[in-house]
């Protein structure tokens, strides 16, 4: 009886390392796939784009309000010219219903159209503004006038910045679109339009 006990106790534990081993054997392996890599990848160009196109946006978005609140100056001070200020601020409306979006901007002409429109708008609010005599003493007009025009020279940087990160998206599509219809839909594995396409003369 003696000699049986441990004999037991010995049979019983190997039986259950046997088991655990087969457990472990049988349990989900976690294997770090291409696919895994190049979803990571795919999904970290796409925030970056939108990210860089956001900023972009945002930042044209503060230059279009410089000019609403450079408008309201202007009207407030100028009350002789509100015929003509009012269709500036007409102008100022259709710039944001003009404005292309990531999609819309591989047609050129969409994006010389805005360009054309929102340069002409600065111009005449610039020029309107710099005439007038208290221009010379009124901060307010001042720091309107130059955040405006700091807005405007910065959008091909960001465009730039923009057309960088998307052509790599781009590259990236090019090189492994037949992985990615497994995880993404085909109208997202679509080439997006780069700005270098329209002149910037």
């Amino acid at each position: 009886m003696r000699t049986v006990l441990p004999i037991l106790l010995i049979s019983c534990c190997g039986i259950a390392l046997m088991n655990c081993g087969e457990k472990k054997a049988d349990g989900p392996t976690t294997t770090f796939t291409k696919i895994d890599s190049l979803t990571d990848r795919y999904l970290a160009l796409q925030d970056s784009m939108l990210q860089s196109w956001n900023m972009m946006i945002n930042d044209d978005n503060q230059k279009l309000k410089a000019m609403h609140n450079l408008l309201h100056e202007l009207i407030v001070s100028t009350p002789d010219k509100r015929d003509v200020l009012s269709g500036y601020e007409e102008q100022l409306s259709q710039l944001y219903r003009l404005r292309y979006t990531q999609k819309s901007m591989g047609n050129a002409d969409v994006v010389e159209e805005y360009d054309f429109a929102s340069t002409s708008l600065i111009n005449e609010l610039i020029t309107l503004t710099e005439s007038k005599s208290e221009f010379t003493y009124n901060t307010t007009l001042q720091k309107l006038v130059d955040d405006i025009q700091q807005a405007d020279q910065r959008v091909n940087n960001y465009r730039e910045e923009y057309d960088f990160i998307t052509s790599h998206y781009n590259q990236f599509l090019t090189r492994n679109k037949s992985y990615l219809k497994e995880v993404a839909h085909s109208d997202s594995l679509e080439m997006k339009p780069l700005f270098q396409m329209v002149s910037v003369e």
